[in-house]
């Protein structure tokens, strides 16, 4: 900041009212900050701000005056020097600003706010002791984050209190200043130690009901891989330390000499998050700043032995006990937020689901990823790679969701989407192929029921007039070289909106090939439907050239676009570009699935895992709605015609 910026009017209008510059007495300059004078400014660096304040030559006279004060008598003789209204009050307290706002200044030790004669070391109220001097640069009030870590009561479980894990941990809490006694917990599985604060005169936290004021947190010690788990109850902490072990289980090297840093790492970064919870400081995952974390959900620390490194990885654990892990958790809205998440599922150590990648599959004139479900390899393909990635992941979720039920495995199982809207236009759309083939058989007389028949629509390529159907049926016809037809028809809703099935199918000698459908789509207009009709139909003849070991395939939908909708296009945008194809289609979705709705008499309902099911599908269901995904029922007793969404290789 440029400090000759500052003008009167930045200063008191009033000389009555107080300002920074009178107010200076309560504060002083956080320990460990440095100063680096300029030669027209000063450069500031505390724990983990910085600013740089620029001026005339005069400013590194005007900062020493006041480091003086900060450091003295607290600016009672640099408020009487500097008179209200005149540039250098307006300079000081536009310097003082700056201070506070990046947090470089901390209040006084009660005991200093009277003659404001301590010194910086003193800001935690510990003279000059290295915990005093970390809590005086971290916390807002050292000194009731000092009185909280002396009334806390802090003790170090483990089945092997003389281990080498429990003793780091002892040793890491003592250098924080805070006394913890170690004893022996039999139930605690070998490598793990459980820290547990709690204030005097509440419930022991070792008993058997937990006190909902404690604070604990576990570390554990596996070969080549540990973990610290985030903050909770001793209850929650315990829960959340069985779910990390048996996740990072396939990642332990066994019968390889650990990495004696390892302990400590894992033992330090354990008691500092104990006592940044106590002393009502940021947790350290906080500090970070690392994008990856996704915020309201906890961050579980992973370190690795080769090399030896510590990350915080979200953690969204299987067992929630606590209120705030409890609470529901509000749904993904837009596709940037969906794709955040996307990596706390696929997470290598600590997640859920095989991270879709692409590797070497083609990425033109469609996005391929693949990854591993049950074994076996899935394909998904769309128009851009992140929209491939996300069908990819919902689909994955759903083979093995499907898992947790009889009778529920494949197309029959429950449906997930990446928010409620999502998820509901990918349930509706299955439906309503079911639908589209009934009304079609209908008005072809081969069956009889209550379902309307499906009316035919003309669509051909020379007369089209959406670009994006254009292009894919150009895409599969002219650069692909598939002989293909596509049928288009518009379905029965009983008076609801547009619903529009078209299914594009191999000819053979000028004649549509048996079983030869290579893509279907369900969409609000004819356009919609033949566009990922084709697309569909292009990301399988791309996959069975480049993927042919896959085992199961997901083509895309128009359900994706109420995520991707962008909140503006730019002016050159029209329905060519993906972007604003996909608005129009999200514009389109509510009367979509309003008209699906009618059409099948069908509405999806949020799906829980049966009371028996196995352990994996519960941590599966549980972590996708800790992500914000959402996932629905089936339509009862409906099977999904094989070529949409997904089908076997």
């Amino acid at each position: 900041m440029t400090v000759d910026q500052a003008g009167p009017d930045m200063a008191t209008s009033k000389e009555s009212e107080p300002d920074a510059l009178d107010s200076l007495g309560r504060w002083t300059l956080r320990p460990g900050v440095s100063v680096t004078v300029l030669p027209h400014g000063v450069h500031l660096r505390g724990w983990i701000t910085s600013v740089t304040l620029e001026g005339g030559a005069g400013l590194p006279v005007l900062w020493g005056r006041l480091a003086e004060a900060l450091a003295g008598d607290g600016g009672a003789e640099l408020a009487r020097a500097a008179v209200a209204g005149s540039p250098l009050r307006a300079a000081l307290v536009t310097v003082i600003g700056q201070l506070h706002d990046h947090d470089l200044l901390v209040e006084r030790p009660a005991g200093e706010k009277d003659d404001a004669a301590g010194e910086n070391g003193d800001a935690a109220g510990e003279n000059g002791d290295a915990a005093g001097q970390w809590l005086g640069a971290v916390a807002d009030r050292p000194e009731e984050a000092a009185a909280a870590l002396i009334r806390s009561r802090v003790r170090v479980l483990a089945a092997r209190p003389d281990g080498p894990l429990a003793r780091a941990a002892a040793r890491a809490l003592d250098r924080a200043g805070v006394r913890a006694a170690t004893a022996e917990a039999a139930d605690l599985p070998d490598g793990q130690v459980l820290l547990v604060a709690a204030e005097p005169g509440k419930p022991s936290p070792f008993a058997a009901e937990q006190d909902a004021e404690e604070r604990a947190v576990v570390v554990g010690l596996r070969p080549g891989v540990g973990f610290v788990t985030p903050v909770g109850s001793a209850r929650q902490a315990r829960a959340d330390a069985d779910g990390l072990a048996d996740r990072l289980r396939r990642r332990e090297a066994l019968g390889a000499a650990e990495h004696p840093g390892l302990p400590a790492l894992l033992a330090s970064s354990a008691a500092q998050r104990l006592v940044c919870a106590v002393a009502g400081l940021r947790d350290p995952s906080a500090e970070a700043g690392d994008a990856r974390l996704i915020p309201g959900l906890p961050a579980a620390l992973v370190a690795e032995r080769e090399p030896l490194r510590g990350e915080y990885r979200t953690w969204a654990g299987p067992v929630l006990v606590d209120a705030d892990r409890v609470r529901p958790r509000a749904d993904v809205r837009t596709l940037a937020e969906a794709l955040a998440r996307i990596p706390v599922l696929t997470d290598r150590l600590a997640g859920v689901l095989d991270e879709p990648d692409p590797g070497a599959l083609p990425q033109l004139p469609a996005a391929l990823v693949r990854s591993s479900v049950a074994g076996e390899i899935l394909v998904s393909g769309s128009a851009r790679a992140d929209l491939a990635r996300l069908e990819a992941v919902c689909r994955a979720a759903e083979l093995l969701l499907g898992q947790g039920e009889s009778g529920l495995e494949g197309e029959g199982g429950p449906v997930v989407g990446a928010g409620a809207v999502h998820a509901r236009g990918r349930a509706l759309r299955r439906a309503g192929a079911v639908a589209a083939v009934q009304q079609r058989d209908t008005r072809s007389g081969d069956t009889a029921g209550p379902i309307g028949g499906a009316a035919p629509v003309p669509w051909h390529p020379e007369h089209g007039r959406h670009p994006q159907a254009l292009h894919w049926w150009s895409v599969l016809v002219r650069r692909l070289g598939v002989d293909a037809d596509v049928a288009v028809s518009r379905l029965d809703a009983g008076g609801g909106g547009a619903v529009f099935h078209a299914e594009v199918q191999v000819q053979v000698q000028g004649r549509t090939a048996t079983g030869g459908v290579l893509g279907t789509a369900v969409e609000a207009s004819a356009d919609d439907a033949v566009a990922f009709a084709a697309l569909s139909a292009v990301v399988e003849v791309q996959a069975a050239a480049d993927a042919p070991h896959a085992r199961r395939l997901v083509t895309p939908s128009g359900a994706v676009a109420s995520l991707a909708r962008p909140e503006a296009t730019a002016p050159w945008e029209d329905a060519g570009w993906t972007t604003a194809w996909l608005a129009e289609s999200a514009a389109r979705e509510p009367e979509l699935q309003e008209a699906l709705a009618a059409l099948t008499g069908w509405s999806p309902q949020p799906w829980e895992p049966p009371a028996d099911a196995d352990a994996d599908v519960r941590a599966l269901w549980s972590a996708l709605r800790q992500c914000g995904f959402s996932v629905l029922s089936a339509r009862p007793g409906h099977r999904t015609h094989p070529t949409l969404t997904e089908g076997s290789r």
